[in-house]
């Protein structure tokens, strides 16, 4: 008999909600109390200044709010660029933070001030901020931003080195500051230094860092651009070793180091492997197979938790393998796409292989998801479901660009159906798909025990993309990590005027794939 009651965990409950946007004068009260949080003995903003600065360039004045309470914040304006301006007088650029003189024909972004609460620190919050500033300057066709930072870690080390020393000590690394650090680390260069910047700001000892981006897609003379920089999207593939593990920490801490590096790369994904978890069946009493996999769905609330935490710490989307769930008494192998916004979605696999069958009884779902992230639609396919041409072509109906494949097998025959079937379906559909395998063994866990893997990215095979049609490629049965940019636009130009257009040469009118989803039928 099924035990009914285990219904499915409400992923509500584990989620994020994270969101960039617009301040309004709503936000001030709460806006002031983080300011005095973060730079505690420094004159907070007053009203009539914030009014002031949403009346010239609301969209210049943004914050991010984590489950409904505000987490940090960013202020702006737009100027002409002046070698000869006052740069080391924050009062004449900013206007005292009123932005009088915000000009929407300049050609540079100044950036006032960001912030982030204390409470919040340590999950790169400031990172989606100046993404959205640098997207303001690609929108608008500016030039640069410059913005004058504080150098809060000085105060510290003032006895030991001069201003200089010290933000040339941070920029080769001997030095951490929480401030200057973030900037360097998000693409601004460090042109000088200003004294007397800030003169109440002790911690600094009055002084801050000159520093400015470039926007490189700014045009000087307005032509049309045939390629955005937010078109390409960086893919990091996860190849994981099985290891004997003594509890969920050790496989957590496993996770986090992968995550971290692929943050460290601004990644915009993340993906690892297919039952990566099995892993945790080492640190359990052994069972017989059947059992032992429904055991290991008592570890989902944590695993939940545990990728949701750091997908929005570490900014990146996280596909966090697959994972063995019971709901309602049924076993399913279930992959989560983790939002570095905080959401969470999942795909059952939609075809069971006969060892999952005879060993673990996993029942397969019948639904084909696309998930629409920040850089675009993607879905995910279960090692198996990749082999099956007709999902993947649903999902490339619905609008799919990438497909994610987390893979376990224990055979090169194995690893090899995988992998030849990614590449059909990047050819047949026009998109890409990154596949992520196991390596290593897991002694005495059935079904688990060796495992073969060659991870890569796969393109459509032709002039634009990569030789062979492989975008990057690890060695096998190594531990490592690639990490690939992928140009979504050449997609859509490939799918219009390729040297073949299979979408578009498909003979749909005798042939075609037909599904149910909600209880309609669709055809493809």
């Amino acid at each position: 008999m099924k035990d009914k009651s285990q219904p499915p965990i409400d992923l509500s409950e584990h989620a994020w909600e994270i969101k960039v946007r617009p301040l309004t004068i709503d936000d001030f009260d709460d806006l002031v109390a983080m300011q005095l949080r973060c730079f505690p003995g420094m004159k907070p903003w007053a009203r009539d200044q914030i009014e002031s600065q949403l009346s010239r360039f609301p969209q210049g004045q943004l914050c991010v709010e984590v489950d409904g309470k505000l987490a940090a914040s960013s202020s702006s304006l737009i100027i002409k660029h002046d070698p000869s301006l006052e740069w080391h007088n924050w009062q004449v650029i900013a206007d005292g933070g009123y932005v009088r003189n915000h000009d929407p024909k300049g050609d540079t972004l100044y950036g006032i001030e960001i912030m982030v609460d204390p409470e919040f620190r340590g999950m790169k919050l400031a990172r989606r901020l100046y993404e959205a500033r640098k997207e303001i300057c690609r929108q608008r066709n500016l030039a640069r931003i410059i913005i004058g930072g504080r150098i809060p870690g000085y105060g510290k080390h003032a006895d030991q080195y001069s201003a200089r020393e010290y933000v040339e000590a941070v920029s080769e690394k001997a030095i951490y500051d929480p401030v200057l650090t973030a900037q360097l680390a998000n693409g601004f260069a460090l042109q000088g230094l200003i004294p007397d910047y800030f003169p109440s700001d002790g911690d600094s000892r009055g002084f801050a860092t000159f520093l400015e981006w470039r926007n490189l897609d700014y045009q000087p003379v307005k032509k049309r651009r045939y390629r955005h920089a937010a078109d390409l999207i960086r893919i990091c593939v996860v190849q994981y070793q099985m290891r004997t593990i003594g509890s969920f920490d050790q496989f957590a801490q496993q996770c986090e180091y992968f995550i971290d590096v692929a943050s460290d790369y601004k990644g915009d994904f993340i993906l690892f492997p297919e039952l990566f978890t099995t892993q945790l069946l080492s640190c359990v009493e052994p069972t017989r197979p059947g059992l032992a996999a429904r055991q290991m769905s008592e570890f989902t609330p944590q695993y939940l938790d545990l990728f949701a935490e750091l997908a929005v710490k570490y900014n990146v989307n996280v596909i966090a393998g697959s994972h063995f769930v019971v709901e309602e008494g049924t076993l399913y192998n279930i992959a989560y796409l983790f939002g570095r916004d905080g959401s969470i979605g999942k795909q059952y696999k939609l075809h069971i292989t006969p060892s999952e069958k005879k060993w673990w009884g996993v029942t397969p779902g019948n639904k084909v998801e696309v998930f629409d992230t920040d850089c675009g639609k993607v879905a995910i396919q279960i090692c198996y479901d990749i082999e099956f041409p007709e999902t993947t072509r649903i999902a490339a109906q619905k609008g799919a660009q990438i497909i994610f494949v987390p893979f376990n097998t224990d055979t090169r025959h194995g690893y090899l159906r995988v992998r030849h079937c990614a590449q059909a379906r990047c050819i047949e559909n026009h998109l890409y798909v990154a596949i992520s395998g196991c390596t290593g063994n897991l002694p005495f866990v059935e079904n688990a025990d060796i495992h073969y893997a060659q991870s890569g990215i796969y393109t459509p095979a032709d002039i634009e993309f990569a030789r062979d049609a492989i975008a990057a490629e690890c060695n096998p049965n190594v531990e490592t990590m690639i990490i690939h940019d992928l140009d979504v636009d050449l997609l859509r130009h490939h799918r219009e005027s390729g040297s073949v257009q299979n979408w578009n040469d498909r003979r749909t009118d005798f042939y075609g794939v037909t599904y149910t989803e909600n209880g309609q039928d669709h055809r493809v």
